[in-house]
This record gives structure tokens, sequence and C-alpha cells, in this order.
């Protein structure tokens, strides 16, 4: 993969031979800088990535070099080698175990997508009708936490002090969970033997879905290499864990988040960046055409609409995520003003609806977010077309069956 600007490498010590091998392949031309020079050399050489060495004596220096990393366009990937402590936020964590260079590479090769990414939509956005969302990408990320040991639940703290969680029990609930959400990490905690570990980790290799998602894996050394850019061993404490994660999380948070905003561009607009199903103006439009189309020709049109805890604004953009998946491609929602979503399903009749709209209701019940695990537990009113309705009417009347309900 080429890249525009070379890969800095930042340390007080010699290359170790694993960096110099990126050099020597020319995969990967590499500028050095020591770390009292590093912020500097970041504005000198423009880098694509910087790779930094988190060695005794970067402390003075790691923070600027973190932040004016962070402030250039497009993303510039920072990862850290073999940290010991708490890494700064953009900081991706890399242990050099082995001196492999191969899996530095495809580190490197997978964030350097996402920087591609990132430059491929900022190169698109003056054209179009489209704002990138604004934030820190993480605050949108969900992260799948598989354990069943006496870390689980501090561990489960820590990450949803963060992000969003979803909890599995075993490896048979988190291939349900890997299935029917799009998750930014999947953390791999203690209650399963390394034979278990080493089967869930070959089978999500194998899996090109889940090829470059964050594997964080706290309670074993890892048997083997995996297909697997992005997974990591972090070991410590839950706090240690979750923040040393988050960056990879962060990486890949927003790679999703970019990749919504070209599905959007692609569609004029009409897609919200943040949630992947249609812009409010969008599904009005289209929604009063469904509805006039259904009357005129007959058939089937219903709608559900889910509504949360306005005190839980994470658990509607979550719900949005999980329907913008796994709803059929003739189906179409919005996430509404009021915290509310609302899908259509189209040549649908009641029951049918009725059906679909509970076991989507099921899904988003597992999530939690935050110190005091707030649920994701929706109030569904399902609503069929009838000949004298309108589109306003229809959804009226849906509206009132949802208070009633949650009343």
């Amino acid at each position: 993969m080429s890249q525009a600007g070379p890969i800095l490498f930042v340390s007080d010590a010699q290359r170790p031979a694993f960096v110099a091998a990126l050099d020597e392949a020319r995969l990967f031309p590499v500028v050095d800088s020591d770390w009292a020079g590093a912020a500097r050399a970041v504005e000198a050489v423009q880098p694509a990535a910087v790779l930094a060495a988190m060695h005794a004596g970067h402390e003075p220096h790691v923070t600027l070099l973190a932040r004016k990393i962070a402030d250039q366009s497009p993303y510039v990937p920072l990862v850290a080698l073999n940290a010991a402590g708490m890494l700064p936020h953009n900081a991706l964590p890399f242990s050099s175990r082995g001196g492999n260079p191969d899996r530095l590479i495809a580190r490197l090769r997978a964030a350097l997508r996402v920087r591609t990414l990132h430059a491929t939509v900022l190169r698109r956005l003056p054209e179009a009708k489209v704002t990138l969302p604004a934030g820190d990408p993480a605050r949108d990320a969900t992260v799948l936490l598989i354990g069943r040991g006496a870390a689980y639940p501090a561990l489960s703290v820590a990450l949803g002090e963060r992000v969003g969680v979803v909890g599995a029990l075993s490896i048979e609930a988190a291939a349900k969970h890997l299935n029917t959400r799009d998750l930014d990490g999947v953390v791999l905690a203690e209650g399963f033997t390394a034979r278990v570990t080493d089967a869930f980790l070959t089978v999500l290799a194998e899996d090109t879905r889940f090829r470059s998602l964050p594997v964080i894996v706290t309670a074993h050394q890892l048997a083997q290499t995996y297909d697997l850019p992005n997974l990591e061993l972090i070991q410590g404490e839950p706090a240690k864990v979750a923040a040393n994660a988050l960056p990879l999380i962060r990486q890949h948070a927003m790679e999703a988040q970019l990749s919504r905003t070209l599905r959007s561009i692609d569609a004029g607009g009409w897609l919200d960046p943040r949630s992947g199903l249609l812009t409010t103006e969008a599904f009005a439009r289209d929604f009063a055409k469904a509805v006039e189309q259904t009357l005129a020709r007959g058939g089937g049109l219903s709608v559900a609409r889910f509504a949360f805890d306005p005190n839980n604004s994470r658990a509607q953009l979550d719900a949005a995520r999980i329907l913008s998946r796994l709803m059929r491609q003739m189906d179409f929602g919005a996430a509404q003003k009021d915290g509310s979503v609302i899908v259509v399903f189209a040549e649908t009749d009641f029951r049918t609806a009725h059906m679909i709209a509970r076991r989507l209701s099921a899904v988003m019940r597992h999530t939690s977010n935050g110190k005091h695990e707030m649920r994701s537990d929706p109030v569904v009113s399902v609503d069929s077309l009838s000949p004298s309705d309108t589109a306003r009417s229809l959804l009226a009347r849906l509206s009132a069956d949802a208070s009633r309900a949650a009343s």
C-alpha cells in the first residue's frame, strides 16, 4: 500500500529489527526522530503514520506529540510500541512480541486504510450536502465484552464509562451479537481456556467481516499468530485495559463513521452519517410516497415505532444502527427528533410486522452504557395502513399507541 508520506519512527535508541525491516522491504520508508524533536518532526516530515517506542524518558514529550498528531488532517495513526502504562487517547497499542515485522505491517496497513478513507471523505465533502459528524467517534462506539470471571463486572464498568457495551457470558452468545450488530471492538476477558480462546480467534480471523475488528485479549498469552491486524494482548487493571483498548476502538468507530458518511455522499445527502438510516427529511418524503402508492395499488404497509427513555440518548443511536444492519432492503427508517426510531415495512401485514418488531426489540435490549448500566429497552408500537389513512394519520396513531403503552 502506498501512502502520501513516510513513517516517522520516534525513539531515543536504535531502530529495533522489526522496524528496520519496514524500511528494508521498501513498503514503508522510515524517517527517524528522537523524542525531544518528535513534535517538530511531525510538522517537517508530514508523516502518514508515526511509530513511537515507549521506553523510559518519553514521558515529558508524549503528550505534546500525541496532541500534535491529533491535530493533523487527514487522520495520522500513532502506534505506541511496547507501552507499559496508560496511553494517550490517540495512541494505538502494539506489543512487538517475537519481533515479527508482519504483525506491524498488518497493523499499519489497517490504520492507513482509515487514513485513505478519511482523505477520500474530505475530498468529496465540499461537493456534497453532507456534514461529517463532529466530536469523538468513540462516543458512538459499541464493544462486545466476553467473559465470566471475577474481572468481568469491573471491565464492564470501565468500558461502559467510555463506550456502549454488549455483554456475553459465553462464546455462543457472543457469536449471536457478532452476527446482529455493528461492533467497534471485542474484549475477550477471563473465564475461558486457552483452547477456547484460540478457537474463537481462529474463527474471527477466517471471517472477512471481522478481520479489521479490534480484538483485545486480557487473560491469555496468544498461542499463535492470527490474521487479525488489530488483535492486541492488554493485561492489567480494568481501567488500564479499557483506556489502552480505546484508541483501537476509536479508530474502528471512525472508520465506520467515515464509511457511513461516504454512503451518505453517494446517496445525495439523504442518509444520516451517524445512524446509517434516512434523514428525517428523506424519511418524510419516502414515507408519504410509500403510503400514496400503497393506497393506489393495494397491498400491505406497516410501521413500527421504537421509543426510548429520553434520558438515555445513546439508546436511540444504538437501535438505529441495529435496524440499519438487520432490516430488509425494501424497508426504510429514520431516527426521530423525539428520541424514537420509526421503521416502515413495505408489503407487510400487521402480524408479520409485529413479529419482526419483536425480534428487533429483543436484540436492542442487550446494550448498556455508562456507569448506571442504562439499558436499551424500547417501548414498541406497531400499526398498519388502512384505506382511510394518510401518512400523517398513521404516524399520529402510532405515536398515540406508544404513549398508551408507555403509561
